[in-house]
């Protein structure tokens, strides 16, 4: 008696497609391309993963120095000091506060850009690549046809 699987989709799609015999049609080339295709995304995927986990490392220790920041800018801050200087002190703290806050969230936008960069190469080399497969395919069709 014949296995059975329970799912419907146990079954071998390359082997299937290769059985297929369409006259002018590679099917092996078609199936060799669509899993470059994959491979493609497969791979910009994981870029993108990295970059991510990357970014959201970074994003963590800054907000752990912030953190430490504003805690020991609270500690610097006299309590005995006249509060002219406890506003001065305030002043300069919070515009160098706000100044590191700029340039993390500039570092954090130039992280995500160049991931984006990254991405978008490996998905436009296969593009690339794709389109010159499709342009051998064709003239390898019209020279069958012939």
């Amino acid at each position: 008696m014949a296995k059975q699987s329970g799912s419907p989709f146990d079954f071998d799609f390359t082997k299937m497609m290769g059985d297929m015999k369409v006259p002018g049609v590679d099917m092996e080339g078609l199936m060799a391309a669509q899993k470059k295709n994959i491979d493609a995304m497969t791979a910009a995927n994981k870029v993108a993963f990295d970059s991510m986990q990357a970014v959201m490392q970074r994003q963590t220790e800054l907000f752990r120095q912030a953190i430490e920041e504003a805690t020991n800018a609270a500690s610097s801050i006299s309590a005995n000091a006249p509060l002219p200087e406890k506003m001065a002190k305030q002043t300069e703290l919070t515009k160098e506060a706000f100044e590191r806050a700029v340039a993390n969230a500039k570092e954090v936008a130039e992280m995500v850009a160049r991931s984006n960069t990254e991405v978008a190469e490996v998905v436009q080399t296969r593009f690339t690549e794709a389109m010159a497969e499709i342009k051998t395919t064709i003239e390898k069709a019209a020279a069958f046809k012939k």
